[in-house]
C-alpha cells in the first residue's frame, strides 16, 4: 500500500490528481456568491490589492480578479500553481510560496485564506508564524479574512464511516478526532494499487486565533457564521469566518 500519512501530509496529498477527484463536487456556485457576498462587505477600492493564500488551482483568485481586482495567488502545491497560471493576466499572479514564510512587506490591502485553508500544522508555532506573516505582508490599513470550520458543530456532525465513488473510485473515508485534530483517512484502490492518505485539520476555536491575531498585532473585529456572513452562533454556525485588522 502507498501510505502518505507524514507529519506535513498536505505536501504529498494537495498534489495528486487523486485530491482533486475526490472534491471536484465541490460547489463553484456557493463559492462565488461567498466572494460575491464577500466583496459586498469589504468594499474594496478599485486600485486594492487581494493576496488569495493557499489558493490551490486559483478558482478564487481567478473570480476575485473577473471583477477587476488585482490578485496573487499563493500555494505550496507545485501542480495547482502550474494549473493557475494559465489564467495569468497583468493582474492576476500565482505563485508557489509556504503560507508560514514571509513575504514583501506591506503589499496587500487584503489577505484571505478561505474554505477551511489553515489549521494543518502539528504545532502552534507554524500556526502563529502564518498569521505573523500576513500580518507583515498587510498594509497598514490592511484586512485579513480567515474561513475557518465552526469546529463545535463540525464534532457533533461528524460522520465517522462513509464511501464516495468519484470517476470509478471508490474513497472510504473515515474521521475522528484524536489529539485536537479532526483526522481524515482516505483508502483507495486505483489500477490495482493501493493507496491511503491523512488530511488532519486542529480544532481551533475563536479563542485560538484571537491569540495569534493579537500576538501579530492584529485584532478580530468581525465574525461571521456561514456564507451570506449571518453572525456567528457556537452551536449552529458553520463556519467560523473571521475578519482581523491591523492594531
Amino acid at each position: 500500500m502507498d501510505r502518505k500519512t507524514k507529519t506535513e501530509w498536505f505536501k504529498d496529498w494537495f498534489d495528486t490528481p487523486y485530491y482533486h477527484i475526490l472534491y471536484k463536487h465541490r460547489n463553484y456556485k456557493e463559492a462565488e456568491l461567498f466572494i460575491d457576498t464577500l466583496i459586498e462587505y469589504l468594499n474594496p477600492s478599485k486600485e486594492a490589492r487581494f493576496l488569495d493564500l493557499c489558493c490551490g488551482k486559483g478558482r478564487h483568485s481567478i473570480y476575485l480578479n473577473k471583477k477587476n481586482l488585482d490578485v496573487t495567488g499563493f500555494d505550496l502545491s507545485q501542480k495547482s500553481i502550474e494549473a493557475a497560471k494559465q489564467y495569468e493576466n497583468n493582474s492576476l499572479h500565482f505563485f508557489v510560496k509556504d503560507m508560514r514564510e514571509d513575504y514583501n512587506s506591506q503589499s496587500f490591502d487584503y489577505i484571505v485564506n478561505l474554505f477551511t485553508s489553515f489549521g494543518y500544522f502539528e504545532n502552534q508555532e507554524d500556526n502563529f508564524a502564518t498569521i505573523q506573516a500576513a500580518s507583515k505582508a498587510l498594509t497598514e490599513e490592511g484586512v485579513l479574512v480567515i474561513d475557518f470550520l465552526n469546529i463545535e458543530k463540525a464534532k457533533a456532525k461528524l460522520v465517522n464511516e462513509e464511501e464516495i465513488t468519484v470517476e470509478g473510485i471508490v474513497f472510504k473515508i473515515n474521521k475522528r478526532v484524536e489529539n485536537d485534530f479532526i483526522k481524515k483517512r482516505i483508502t483507495f484502490v486505483e489500477n490495482g494499487k493501493e493507496f491511503c492518505f491523512e488530511e488532519s485539520v486542529s480544532t481551533l476555536r475563536l479563542s485560538d486565533f484571537e491569540k495569534y491575531c493579537s500576538a501579530a498585532s492584529l485584532k478580530i473585529v468581525d465574525v461571521k457564521g456561514d456564507y451570506s456572513l449571518n453572525e456567528f452562533d457556537l452551536t449552529n454556525s458553520d463556519r467560523l469566518i473571521m475578519i482581523a485588522k491591523k492594531k
